[in-house]
């Protein structure tokens, strides 16, 4: 899967299409799509390609703990009737099965919508696998595109990110942040036969998909919080960040800072309750 290094303006995600758990991760994960050539930040994205891994990338072994299997229950005169869990159906004939759980864990109208999609854990795979990587897959799970357009102002000759463009990613971080952390992550434990059947078809193993999960995590967490109002420079159409710093991070950690601190900081919580989640069954 190619990892482009290009500025990226819109997608933001998370981590949703984690379907398993991270979904959103992912996620944390949000992503917002806009018409290139009605927004100049737009132009800045780099195009994201859903072809399969052709040579899979090293990535780290990890391993998140499987969910605890339950104690025999001591010899009874009578034992009790215990209902079986559903067997998991096939990969291919997956999404109803995966789609109705997930309601009963988010029934926002946004979040159902971005779930209507067909092939969920193959989706959920590739843009993990994505996320990973700090590139955000929005042509494999398009969520909610930023309401409103991108705004900049000038002072001084100076131009600057409006601070009034974090409030077009609300409904999206919020559509996330509604999830609960711990049933996505024993969604997660729940489905993770098909999670392991998506990405080895990737050429992965498991213990790699885990390290592509926990990794994800990470880089939406390694985030850094800025307060101060951004300025950008600008390149034709395309705006940048001015500060070379911010300008070298990852896609999808520039799209984390679009989103204003105060969301960045409501999807870093998730990612931290989802990582605590994932290696605590």
């Amino acid at each position: 899967m190619n990892r482009p290094r290009k500025p990226s303006g819109s997608n933001p995600t998370l981590i949703i299409g984690a379907l398993a758990a991270v979904a959103i991760i992912v996620g944390v994960i949000y992503q917002s799509q806009s018409t290139l050539d009605k927004d100049p930040e737009l132009t800045a994205i780099p195009e994201q390609i859903l072809e399969p891994v052709i040579q899979p990338p090293v990535v780290p072994e990890a391993l998140i703990p499987s969910a605890p299997q339950p104690e025999e229950p001591e010899p009874q005169p009578e034992p009790a009737r215990v209902s079986k869990p559903p067997e998991l159906p096939g990969l291919d004939n997956s999404d109803d099965f995966i789609r109705e759980r997930l309601l009963l864990i988010g029934d926002r109208e946004e979040f159902s919508r971005w779930i209507k999609t067909d092939d969920l854990i193959r989706r959920t795979a590739s843009y993990l696998d994505g996320l990973s990587n700090g590139v955000i897959l929005s042509k494999v799970f398009p969520l909610t595109p930023p309401q409103g357009k991108f705004a900049t102002h000038k002072s001084d000759g100076t131009t600057w990110l409006n601070a009034g463009n974090y409030e077009r990613y609300d409904s999206t971080v919020s559509a996330i942040t509604s999830l609960d952390m711990a049933s996505m992550a024993k969604m997660f434990h729940f489905t993770r036969p098909l999670l392991e059947s998506a990405f080895s078809e990737m050429g992965y193993n498991p213990r790699q998909m885990d390290g592509i999960i926990l990794q994800a995590i990470d880089i939406i967490l390694a985030t850094p919080i800025i307060v101060e109002p951004i300025k950008l420079a600008r390149e034709s159409v395309v705006y940048k960040f001015a500060d070379p710093a911010l300008e070298s991070l990852l896609p999808l950690q520039k799209q984390l800072l679009r989103t204003g601190p105060e969301n960045t900081k409501r999807l870093q919580k998730q990612a931290l309750a989802l990582r605590e989640a994932l290696l605590n069954p």
